[in-house]
């Protein structure tokens, strides 16, 4: 794929570099300054915003939003609906040292960011966890250990301080356990510190 190049299914801005085996999904956007590295996949529909960089074999989902300057390095893989803020970081090695250098992919650690999440301006995902579904990480936090769906975490070290809905309101439950999110007309239930949605 040449730089530039775009279609009525997908747009790269001509200040994009674009490498060989890259797949980008129907009415995707890649902006200014952005490097798309061989093996990646992008689905449809997401905004890859300025100086973004999406390393090798790196999987994104569909209706993925990556603001300014945000890595998305080998190991990461983003599913559905994921939403990056500007200059937040992820990691792939523990012990990073430059003068014993780990290269490739069998040194990488894996990081997963499940379906919804929202992962605030420079937030720090440290390798090796897993993003809840529909979780929510404040501006600025450090993530060192796994998240749990629709949690709320803040801080460095991050730490839960809420729950939160799909659509992103604050849930507050009721003695017997149960939210309800007015904005996506959901409910919740909370057992021993679990957070899922009720389907009637």
């Amino acid at each position: 794929m040449k730089s530039g190049q775009h279609s009525d299914k997908f747009y790269v801005n001509e200040h994009a570099v674009v490498d060989n085996d890259v797949v980008i999904g129907e009415g995707t956007k890649i902006w200014h300054f952005c490097h798309i590295q061989s093996g990646a996949r992008i689905g449809h529909h997401c905004s890859v915003g300025q100086n973004v960089n999406i390393g090798n074999s790196v999987h994104i989902g569909n209706h993925v939003k990556i603001q300014n300057n945000v890595s998305v390095y080998e190991g990461v893989t983003l599913e559905d609906y994921v939403f990056c803020g500007p200059s937040m970081v992820f990691t792939n090695i523990l012990d990073p040292r430059s003068k014993y250098p780990q290269r490739g992919s069998q040194f990488y650690i894996k990081t997963l960011v499940k379906e919804g999440a929202t992962l605030g301006a420079n937030c720090t995902i440290i390798c090796g966890h897993t993003i809840g579904k529909h979780a929510f990480i404040g501006a600025g936090a450090v993530v060192t250990k796994d998240v749990p769906d629709y949690a709320l975490v803040i801080g460095n070290p991050a730490r839960i301080v809420g729950w939160i809905s799909e659509a992103g309101q604050r849930l507050a439950f009721d003695n017997s356990g149960v939210a309800f999110c007015k904005k996506s007309n959901k409910k919740y239930k909370i057992e021993s510190e679990e957070v899922t949605e009720i389907v009637d």
